[in-house]
């Protein structure tokens, strides 16, 4: 179920993008302005709108972080706001004075990409604000970007349709004509998956474009394996061209908007159609999932923008969450064995378990002595890694089956959150747990494994309130 639970209607032009922080939500339109709104009760900040562009606004795009907003315009600038205050951080000008038509800040917030109507690309320094590298496409605009979860590389999309893939110090890996017509958005999953048997470089990205199409793709990127770009599928369901495409946090679904004036959402594993919303009047410019909760934002050259809510337990895999989860994990495939062995950072026992039909049922069987003396795993460490891993899974499905929505558990503890905060990687965790774990001398992410640019905590008082309102459910 999804429920449409807010309308904005300040903007006075179109509306061409939407973008979620953990605590905020930023719109940006025609009209020249970006707005800012609390995710609490969609409350306009303060500070809010931000004005400083000079023509019309096109993408707007939140640091990982949420502390700093960025923008991109026709008059040739990438504006960078304090999200906070307000204020302007810089003003970056496209080299060739170019319009500016999508920008993206990687997954360390230490660099933005920003995407000209000329075809240029410029990496730029986000701490220093200069010119970092920049290079272009052969032919069209640039319209679209994003970063892989790794940030080894960025993918940008032009109006010719080719896709371009980009490795971090913007040497071109790769371009292929993915829509005839021209692409209009991109985006990867957070989530790795597994295709045959390897490991968790490989990312499934969305694309959609003029041709009404909205396509799967698969991109590894490994140091023993190079680099590979693969198409998976086609989705169907929109009848005129695709402008916009977005994955949820957690990768289950994906979402798309279309001229058509709907917005369709996919089961992203199966391609199945869970919801079509026709709220919007006019096309359908602009989707973003928030980055821990299930909202999602769709504009509209309407004017207006649309906040709905999904329920929490949403389908996955063509199943419900809320079936008996030991059940959920009984039934898994082989191969969602192989995503799930992935994401715990075991890709190298992917082989071993496919030679051996370890599907849900099996995983869950699985011992000490299993693992010794039919798996022939010899180290006792990654053995007692295994174990560890598979009680996590049985803890974590364990508070499903007690109905304490998964976003509401501290992603360390996995317990549920009393006093959350928002760390430098755009992920909320219990406080004391955080500190626990800076105080053991980790920099580094514990959901994504890279360092962490900012030690700083920031209270998510969002979040303190929602689970606070699903505590009162509960009495």
């Amino acid at each position: 179920m999804v429920t449409l639970i807010h309308t904005i209607t300040d903007h006075g032009d179109d509306v061409n993008y939407c973008a979620f922080s953990s605590s905020l939500l930023a719109t940006c339109s025609l009209d020249k302005t970006i707005r800012l709104y609390s995710l609490g009760d969609f409350a306009e900040l303060p500070h809010s709108p931000l004005k400083g562009h000079t023509y019309a606004v096109h993408c707007c795009r939140f640091s990982p972080s949420g502390h700093i907003l960025a923008s991109c315009s026709t008059d040739g600038t990438t504006v960078l706001w304090s999200s906070q205050n307000g204020q302007t951080l810089a003003i970056m000008e496209q080299p060739s004075g170019s319009p500016v038509r999508i920008c993206c800040f990687s997954p360390d917030s230490t660099c933005l990409v920003s995407g000209g109507a000329d075809g240029t690309v410029v990496l730029w320094n986000t701490h220093t604000y200069k010119l970092q590298r920049s290079g272009s496409v052969k032919d069209g605009s640039l319209v679209a970007c994003a970063f892989s979860p790794n940030g080894n590389l960025f993918v940008t999309g032009s109006s010719c349709g080719d896709l371009t893939v980009w490795d971090d110090k913007m040497r071109c890996l790769y371009s292929e004509k993915a829509h005839d017509l021209g692409i209009t958005c991109c985006d990867f999953s957070s989530q790795p998956v597994s295709d045959g048997d390897q490991g968790p470089n490989f990312f499934r990205m969305a694309s959609c474009g003029q041709d009404c199409q909205t396509k799967l793709w698969v991109i590894s990127f490994t140091d023993f394996l190079g680099f590979e770009l693969k198409y998976k599928c086609t989705l169907s369901g929109h009848t005129a061209p695709v402008l916009s495409c977005a994955f949820s946090y957690d990768g289950r679904m994906l979402v798309s908007g279309s001229v058509d004036k709907s917005v369709i959402v996919y089961e992203a594993n199966t391609g199945s159609i869970l919801h079509t919303l026709t709220q919007h009047t006019r096309y359908v410019t602009t989707c973003a999932f928030a980055p821990n909760i299930l909202l999602l934002a769709t504009g509209s050259m309407d004017k207006t923008v649309n906040i709905w809510q999904f329920e929490q337990k949403v389908h996955c895999q063509g199943r419900k969450l809320e079936e008996e989860p030991q059940q959920f994990i009984e039934n898994w495939s082989e191969e969602e064995v192989s995503v799930w062995l992935c994401a715990q950072g075991l890709k190298d026992l992917v082989g071993v378990f496919k030679m051996n039909n370890i599907d849900g049922k099996e995983l869950l069987s699985l011992t000490k002595e299993s693992l010794t003396n039919d798996l022939k795993i010899e180290s006792l460490g990654l053995r007692s890694k295994i174990l560890r891993k598979i009680e996590e899974l049985n803890i974590k499905m364990d508070s499903l089956s007690s109905g304490i929505p998964d976003e509401f558990l501290c992603p360390i503890t996995r317990e549920l959150m009393k006093d959350p905060v928002i760390a430098a990687d755009g992920y909320s965790y219990e406080k004391e747990a955080m500190e626990n774990w800076f105080s053991k001398k980790k920099r580094t992410s514990p959901m994504t494994n890279l360092v962490l640019p900012s030690l700083i905590l920031t209270p998510n008082r969002t979040l303190k309130m929602a689970i606070n309102r699903w505590l009162e459910t509960q009495k």
